[in-house]
């Protein structure tokens, strides 16, 4: 009955936190998408459902959803397709094994900060090494920081080198489940290297594909840190997607009310995604 007890206090404390630090705020958030305030210390007036119509007609709401639409699904792409090819390899008989598991893993163990401010140092148009790399190969001028198409590709990028090990981990979990007789078969029946890829790795891999992909869908597309560390959005909202654009109303704009629906519209697409997602690859799906 104690062991009971002291679960139930557990629970208890839990759902507590989880009210306090996630359910509130998010309700709150929700409130203030619903008034017009011009900062955090005004008096709120309700306005309904203006918020929501004024946002829906910037087009910069329109663009910053095209900006994350693009970042997201290049970034979950370039993860799963490494991802699987860093595990396929890290599963294979390759000299220190372990060390290179140890090194595949290592860009998702740095702090983000950290690795934002060595990338723009890196990045630098006048003592960065990639600049100075470039003019080795005659380009005197890299305008990193300056090209909405430049500083895009450098986000993703940079994305893909931080959470790709995660997916990797993933599918090299994955990867041990496999009954090595599978491959065996095969190999007596003559199939390529590719052939046991496609036919045995893929679809053994299904359970794994199915989850990662909706976590790292749900992260990108509200990935906020390595994009405002590294370009704010910028140059010239060039790579501004709905949270920055989310976060840039509410705290340098001081459109309280408008920043608040812009995230509540980003929860309402994500949340319709993940229906859709769940209807399509249902994850009690049986083979």
């Amino acid at each position: 009955m104690r062991g009971e007890s002291v679960l139930y206090s557990i629970f208890g404390v839990a759902i507590a936190l989880t009210a306090l630090l996630i359910l509130y705020p998010a309700y709150h958030a929700l409130e203030l998408s619903f008034q017009d305030l011009d900062s955090f210390i005004s008096e709120p007036v309700w306005i309904g459902f203006d918020n929501y119509v004024e946002v829906l007609a910037m087009p910069e709401f329109w663009n910053a959803l095209g900006r994350g639409m693009v970042f997201s699904g290049t970034t979950i792409v370039l993860q799963i397709v490494l991802g699987i090819g860093f595990a396929t390899l890290l599963d294979s008989a390759i000299p220190a094994k372990p060390l290179a598991r140890g090194i595949a893993v290592l860009p998702y163990l740095l702090p983000t900060i950290i690795v934002a401010l060595t990338f723009q140092w890196m990045l630098d148009s006048t003592v960065g090494v990639f600049t100075q790399i470039a003019r080795v190969f005659g380009y005197n001028y890299i305008p990193w920081g300056e090209s909405s198409g430049a500083a895009m590709t450098v986000v993703i990028l940079l994305s893909v080198w931080i959470w790709t090990p995660f997916v990797t981990l993933a599918f090299l979990a994955g990867l041990q489940a496999v009954p090595g007789e599978l491959y065996e078969a095969a190999r007596v029946d003559g199939a390529s290297a590719w052939q046991r890829f496609w036919h045995i790795t893929l679809p053994q891999l299904r359970p794994v594909l199915t989850v990662v992909l909706l976590l790292r869908a749900i992260w990108m597309f509200n990935k906020f840190d390595i994009i405002w560390l590294t370009t704010r959005g910028g140059p010239l909202q060039g790579t501004e997607h709905l949270p920055i654009l989310a976060y840039r109303k509410t705290f340098e704009l001081y459109e309280v009310g408008q920043g608040a629906a812009v995230s509540a519209i980003s929860f309402l697409i994500l949340s319709a995604f993940i229906l859709v997602y769940f209807y399509f690859f249902p994850l009690d799906e049986k083979e």
